[in-house]
């Protein structure tokens, strides 16, 4: 034998740490749900306004409670009454509301909202330069149309009837013209009624259209004032009755059955011809 010990070498293998189990596939797959999740918002939020609108507001308030105004009834969906006692959360919801509008800033002081004896009153009221309409025009131009829209998708989750009133200031057509302040106010205010009513207001919840010309200024002893040249929408209250169904309209109906229209129908004695093109003299 050699006088040399022999060297052995002992390697331990190291042992395998326990069955990790499948814990992580559940945290993968959560993370992937959420990725997906952001994606699809994603896209959505590149969608139409409306989309966007609709899905801004789920988050805001996942439960659909917040926009039942004046409700004392969880659950009880749209049916539900706005009530002389409750008018001033609707007035704060509506507000909330046209403050996501496009240029709101712009528009914000040509917006009033009162609770009145008749109901709650939002006037439109219009600029020396003109504000929701053009000069000479009938019709809402896009900033007039747009906070319409918002309106009417707060206006017809209520039973609330609601009525639609024209006014001009006292600046004449030109003579000569068949066109007159009456058929002016009329024409806006029915415009107004068409765009709430496709955008979320029932067809029968409007139930008056009014065309008052210069005969109820805003400002009153200035029959010129461009304030006097606005739109009203008058919420009407609702009230509960012991009997449950049957519902009372507020006060405030016209004195002179006269002053109302219903419908498309136009301010006495107006003429049903289209507005002439608008001169130089004529009002805005």
């Amino acid at each position: 034998m050699s006088g040399k010990a022999s060297i052995i070498i002992i390697r331990k293998k190291g042992e395998h740490a326990g069955h990790h189990g499948g814990a992580w596939k559940v945290a993968y797959a959560d993370f992937v749900t959420a990725m997906m999740a952001l994606f699809i918002v994603l896209w959505l939020m590149n969608s139409s306004k409306q989309i966007q609108d609709a899905v801004g507001g789920y988050f805001k308030d996942p439960t659909g409670t917040a926009k039942k105004v004046g409700s004392d009834m969880v659950g009880s969906g749209e049916n539900f009454v706005v009530s002389k006692d409750n008018m001033e959360k609707l007035k704060e919801q509506l507000q909330k509301a046209i403050r996501q509008v496009p240029d709101f800033n712009k528009l914000k002081n040509h917006i009033d909202m009162t609770v009145t004896n008749e109901g709650l009153r939002i006037e439109l009221t219009e600029s020396a330069t003109g504000t929701f309409f053009d000069e000479g025009s009938a019709k809402f131009n896009v900033d007039g149309q747009e906070l319409l829209f918002a309106l009417a998708a707060e206006l017809g989750k209520l039973p609330n009837k609601i009525y639609v009133e024209g006014h001009t200031d006292a600046t004449p057509y030109s003579r000569g013209s068949n066109y007159t302040n009456w058929e002016l106010s009329t024409d806006r205010a029915n415009d107004a009624r068409r765009l709430l009513q496709s955008h979320g207001v029932g067809p029968d919840q409007v139930e008056q259209v009014r065309g008052f010309a210069d005969m109820k200024p805003r400002v009153a002893g200035h029959p010129f004032d461009p304030a006097n040249r606005r739109i009203s929408l008058i919420v009407k209250y609702l009230e509960k009755t012991p009997g449950g169904d049957s519902e009372k309209s507020g006060a405030g109906e016209p004195a002179n059955p006269a002053d109302a229209t219903s419908g498309n129908t136009s301010a006495p004695n107006s003429e049903k011809s289209p507005p002439p093109a608008a001169s130089k003299d004529e009002k805005k």
